[in-house]
């Protein structure tokens, strides 16, 4: 049940759900998640709303804080009767809510997976037999998706990232919707174009429906006619949509352009890179990374870490700087990268081996004082208690001319011989 708290009853484990007030009071860019630190606590305590909006049925209640509810004075009672067994600390009833909470998540994940698919084999259908696209259950989707996305975007990312190689068709772009959901809110991105995101990643490949599945699914080279055919998709997908009623231009223009690239290669116009819109270039990266990390007729799933390093490595098809914003949407970086944190520290990106643990760095270099430091391994999470990374640097402009020996001096932990 929802229900308004003063700021000062707020207590670590609640489920935030918004805030009273003026927007621009608000502590945070956006309300439904879990309080779990004490950094977060105290700039909801100390943000000045009237109210703060709380979930007890997703978090912890008033209730929960003081152990039970407040009850009438009564008579003295035998000491043997008052005797209760003590009281589980606070933090250990925030843990159990916080794991029901993770398990209600991957329910509803789940569930909505298995909905999606359901509305997307029948809009593909619909398709293939001239029909136009049931808009009203496939916004139903994306506005799903969007709802889990606010609250718990990893769970989603990753059962789709669980696909089988027979629901690749569909889960694809449900994965690239949630993908480009995801990343729109990272963004700062409002309600309607968030929403709009969603959308153009939930019918980008519509138009791969006038492609026969033995060409879709060859595990061999393509020929000529048949590469012909694909690179056919984004126009006839657009024909398609252009055709139903009250389809976003943000739909329409990433079902089309969503295969062009920075360099002008791209199909099925080979745009140049001014010509490509924000949100198809954002396509570009959210299609051909989901692409990547599943598991296909002709290979196999590649780990997010492998597929975002091959991906920075291809000069001009993606949008760089885009890329690294999508990168920091999802928590994934390429190890041996170069970033810059906001603590005003250059860090190597280590290796990570543990699946969907939180990405890791080792800070060496102090961008202020422009001189090395001792390193320091640091862990990025997903708040503001903690170190961020903000930007990728450039090595050489760092006066690194040989980063690839510096990589492997930081990871030796050769300190003093950095600067050699």
């Amino acid at each position: 049940m929802q229900r308004q708290i003063r700021p000062e009853d707020v207590r670590l484990g609640m489920y935030v759900c918004g805030f009273g007030g003026s927007w621009f009071s608000h502590p945070f860019w956006r309300a439904k998640f879990v309080l779990k630190t004490q950094h977060d606590l105290e700039r909801v305590q100390g943000s000045g709303v009237s109210y703060v909006v709380i979930d007890d049925a997703l978090g912890l209640g008033i209730v929960d804080q003081a152990g039970s509810p407040p009850v009438a004075a009564a008579r003295p009672v035998p000491v043997s009767i008052r005797l209760q067994r003590p009281e589980r600390s606070a933090q250990v009833q925030w843990d159990e809510r916080e794991k029901a909470l993770e398990r209600s998540d991957k329910q509803q994940a789940k569930a909505l997976v298995s909905r999606s698919m359901k509305v997307l084999r029948t809009a593909f259908a619909d398709v293939r037999l001239g029909r136009a696209v049931r808009m009203d259950e496939v916004t139903a989707i994306v506005d799903d998706v969007v709802g889990t996305v606010d609250r718990s975007p990893r769970t989603l990312l990753e059962i789709l990232r669980l696909k089988s190689k027979n629901e690749y068709t569909y889960l694809h772009s449900v994965a690239v919707c949630t993908l480009m959901v995801n990343a729109a809110r990272h963004m700062g991105k409002g309600a309607a174009e968030t929403r709009d995101y969603g959308l153009a990643g939930l019918l980008h490949d519509l138009g791969k429906m006038g492609v026969d599945d033995a060409i879709l699914n060859k595990e061999g080279k393509l020929t000529e006619a048949e590469f012909l055919a694909v690179r056919n998709h984004p126009e006839h997908g657009y024909q398609v949509l252009s055709q139903s009623p009250n389809i976003p231009e943000a739909a329409l223009d990433v079902c089309r352009h969503h295969h062009e690239k920075m360099d002008g290669s791209g199909y099925p116009f080979g745009l140049p890179a001014e010509a490509i819109s924000l949100v198809a270039r954002l396509g570009a990266v959210c299609d051909v990374y989901d692409a990547l990390t599943s598991e296909r007729a002709y290979k196999n799933a590649w780990s997010p870490v492998e597929a975002l390093t091959a991906m920075w490595s291809w000069q001009g098809h993606f949008d760089q700087g885009l890329l690294f914003t999508f990168m920091q949407s999802i928590g994934v970086f390429p190890a041996g990268m170069l970033v810059q944190l906001r603590s005003n520290r250059l860090a190597l990106v280590l290796e990570n081996k543990r699946r969907a643990s939180r990405p890791r760095v080792l800070a060496f270099y102090a961008t202020r004082d422009r001189q090395f430091i001792a390193p320091e391994d640091v862990t990025i999470q997903d708040n503001l208690a903690n170190d961020s990374i903000v930007a990728a640097a450039d090595p050489a402009e760092w006066g690194f001319a040989d980063w690839d020996a510096m990589v492997e001096r930081l990871l030796r932990g050769d300190g003093p011989a950095l600067a050699a």
